[in-house]
């Protein structure tokens, strides 16, 4: 297996932590731009970073997909900008950045596999660019359509954490001991995967502890809590403003397990985007690109192949 290039890329004097991976070992791969339009962006979600992707990487690298992943700004090694707690870490931010990456990259017109809080920035991505984009496939994907009922009386003991996340002491209490980050960040991961505990083994949370473990890395994930405060009571009121469709092919995988966010909310899916392939992933939770990466490969192959020329 040949090991995933990593490099940096800047934006506004914001380093961005980019990795890159294709097995194919083409020699125009060594540089930068696309190789033959074959190439996927990955835009990961909370509480994680690029390398939650790394199972679907490889397994798409190796059938010739130019595999491309990048810590979101305040998660991972991006850094940490705005620095301590802010609002500014929105989704146009996120998207933006990605903006950057391709950009600096030199990557055409590409496909984006996102979840969570990729999911978010991914669609903004595809408002502000579309014609960048030949698919949007997303896993478990928070959208407009779900509206006041992610906050529904009976939802309470799920969403707790996005206000907890928002305290101006919250990083400070849960990054007070190595302990408290594997209760944390440990607790989220093997609860949201639905019944698969072993998608997050004692192993693979160590991984995810050491990366919220490194300075700034709890702040920088929880600012994205911070910068939806607003926009999130708006939409569980019932009072967010309307967003226009999204034409840009997409394809949606939602774990049926999901306890966070329920598969049964992709009803409204069709509002939102109206090139639309979407069903439920049965027996997945929240996780399904870690949870079982061969059949999640799978469907985005499927999907990509008919959308991605080469």
């Amino acid at each position: 297996m040949i090991p995933p290039k990593h490099e940096t890329v800047e934006r506004d004097g914001t380093r961005l932590h980019v990795v890159r991976l294709d097995t194919q070992a083409r020699p125009e791969n060594s540089g930068r731009g696309s190789v033959d339009g074959r190439t996927l962006l990955f835009l990961h979600g909370w509480p994680e970073y690029w390398w939650t992707y790394s199972p679907l990487m490889e397994r798409l690298s190796a059938r010739g997909y130019d595999c491309v992943a990048f810590d979101l700004r305040g998660f991972g090694d991006s850094d940490k900008h705005p620095a301590g707690r802010s609002a500014a870490a929105g989704a146009e931010v996120h998207a933006r950045d990605a903006l950057a990456v391709m950009d600096d990259l030199g990557l055409g017109r590409l496909g984006i596999v996102s979840h969570d809080v990729g999911a978010y920035a991914a669609q903004e991505l595809a408002r502000l660019a579309p014609g960048r984009l030949a698919g949007l496939f997303f896993f478990d994907c928070p959208y407009p359509g779900i509206g006041p009922r992610a906050g529904a009386p009976d939802r309470l003991k799920e969403i707790w954490y996005q206000s907890f996340n928002q305290l101006p002491w919250a990083a400070e209490m849960v990054g007070a001991s190595r302990d408290a980050i594997r209760t944390y960040i440990g607790s989220m991961l093997r609860h949201w995967a639905g019944g698969n505990p072993a998608a997050f083994d004692d192993e693979t949370v160590e991984r995810f502890v050491d990366n919220f473990a490194k300075p700034g890395n709890l702040q920088g994930g929880f600012n994205w809590y911070v910068s939806q405060g607003a926009e999130r009571l708006r939409v569980l009121k019932g009072e967010a403003e309307p967003r226009p469709p999204i034409p840009v092919p997409t394809c949606v995988r939602w774990g049926d397990r999901d306890p966070i966010l329920l598969s049964a909310w992709g009803d409204r899916l069709g509002e939102t985007f109206t090139d639309l392939d979407f069903e439920p992933f049965a027996g997945l939770g929240h996780f399904p690109h870690r949870e079982d990466p061969d059949r999640s490969a799978d469907e985005i192959d499927r999907f990509f192949r008919a959308r991605l020329p080469g």
